[in-house]
């Protein structure tokens, strides 16, 4: 089993819904960045995405764009993301890591290699926000050869017809983007989330994560009770674009531990 199935088998026997925590690789700095990825379970964080930065992330709004453009600044690369994926297992073998982002890092990387890479440095799956199922083959292949979860994103607008598509080819979990918009620009319609997710449930066994206008912790919890995973990005990240640099890392964690209070 995986780590993504073990951890999402194991929070559905207890009744719990996975917090699963965003930040951006390298943001504000490197060495900075892997202490809050470090600290991250601990805080109760259960599943962690990790954001490959990238100059044109069209699906994000100002607070994570502004987050990889820190990130980039400060010399942050694929590789050195990898890396700290690698840096993080030696310490941690247990809590999955999801790479999110953008095609073009890795297109550039070469698929095959990144898949291998990837694996090597002990990433359990990978969203690729600009890729549809159509165009995704030669990324694909190498994921599943890699034993890598391609996790596929649903929004608000995807028909019945297209989900049953995408769900036929999808693995780890999907994720249900919440807002037909970007990232922490609009807030979340809790009764439309609800029904989206039941509908989804009709259609896949897979575990159904919610994010996207997920902006408070009392939020977390209205999606927690019907979602399997809450998806929090734009709250951290905030926090590390505004506070002081040497409360940086401790408060992020306060605020993983807030959130994972409101879920069950």
């Amino acid at each position: 089993m995986t780590r993504l199935a073990s951890t999402f088998a194991t929070l559905k026997q207890q009744g719990r819904t996975a917090l699963v925590s965003f930040i951006v690789a390298g943001d504000p700095n490197p060495t900075m960045s892997q202490d809050i990825l470090n600290g991250l379970p601990a805080s109760g964080a259960d599943i962690i995405e990790l954001g490959m930065p990238f100059t044109d992330p069209m699906a994000d709004g100002p607070t994570i764009q502004a987050a990889d453009i820190r990130a980039l600044s400060a010399g942050m690369t694929l590789r050195k993301t990898l890396g700290m994926v690698k840096t993080f297992r030696s310490t941690n073998t247990t809590t999955p890591i999801v790479l999110m982002g953008y095609y073009n890092p890795v297109y550039s990387h070469g698929p095959e290699a990144f898949a291998r890479d990837a694996a090597a440095a002990g990433v359990d799956g990978l969203i690729l926000v600009d890729l549809p199922p159509e165009e995704d083959a030669e990324i694909r292949i190498h994921l599943k050869e890699n034993n890598i979860d391609l996790i596929r994103l649903v929004a608000p607008t995807t028909s019945i017809e297209r989900l049953k598509m995408i769900a036929a080819s999808a693995s780890g979990f999907l994720y249900y983007v919440s807002i037909a918009g970007v990232t922490g620009t609009a807030s979340i319609n809790i009764e439309d989330v609800a029904k989206k997710v039941t509908a989804m449930r009709d259609i896949t066994d897979l575990p159904i994560a919610v994010g996207f206008g997920i902006r408070t912790p009392m939020d977390a919890k209205e999606v927690g009770k019907t979602a399997d995973g809450v998806v929090i990005g734009s709250a951290f990240v905030n926090i590390i674009g505004k506070i002081v640099e040497n409360q940086i890392v401790s408060e992020v964690h306060r605020e993983v531990a807030l959130y994972r209070a409101a879920l069950t």
